[in-house]
């Protein structure tokens, strides 16, 4: 008890440490997979994979296949993805970020298997894994 009232903030560190790590995995709307995962899932269940980044980060590089739908238009365009409502949905942007707020709205909606890419394009990229240039 001694060594805490000497040393609060240290305790007070680990409190709010602890704290934000509890929030972050609670608040989370969907559960969050590898680029080996993902591939899994694409290859054997035909995933689809929705990619909330922009217009330009999109051209960049994208996941072979992707749809893309920027995050602000999300909420307007549920309609479009309407019919994959039962597969599953993988979705990515940069860093894994964007696309948490994206599996939240798709939870909200209804749709039951969305995967949120851990660390986004960055990570599949990072892995060896192929992107397309191509418009669609």
């Amino acid at each position: 008890m001694e060594f805490i009232q000497q040393n609060w903030y240290w305790a007070a560190l680990a409190a709010v440490s602890g704290g934000m790590l509890i929030f972050t995995s609670v608040k989370g709307g969907a559960k969050g997979i590898s680029p080996q995962e993902a591939t899994q899932l694409i290859n054997r269940e035909d995933a689809l994979v929705l990619d909330v980044r922009d217009s330009g980060e999109f051209a960049a590089g994208h996941i072979l296949n992707a749809r893309h739908i920027p995050l602000a238009d999300l909420e307007k365009r549920l309609a479009d993805l309407e019919k994959f409502k039962d597969k599953p949905i993988i979705v990515n942007c940069q860093t894994g970020m964007r696309s948490e707020t994206a599996c939240a709205t798709l939870a909200k909606a209804g749709f039951g298997r969305v995967l949120n890419l851990s660390g986004g394009i960055a990570a599949w990229q990072e892995a060896g894994m192929p992107v397309s240039r191509k418009k669609k």
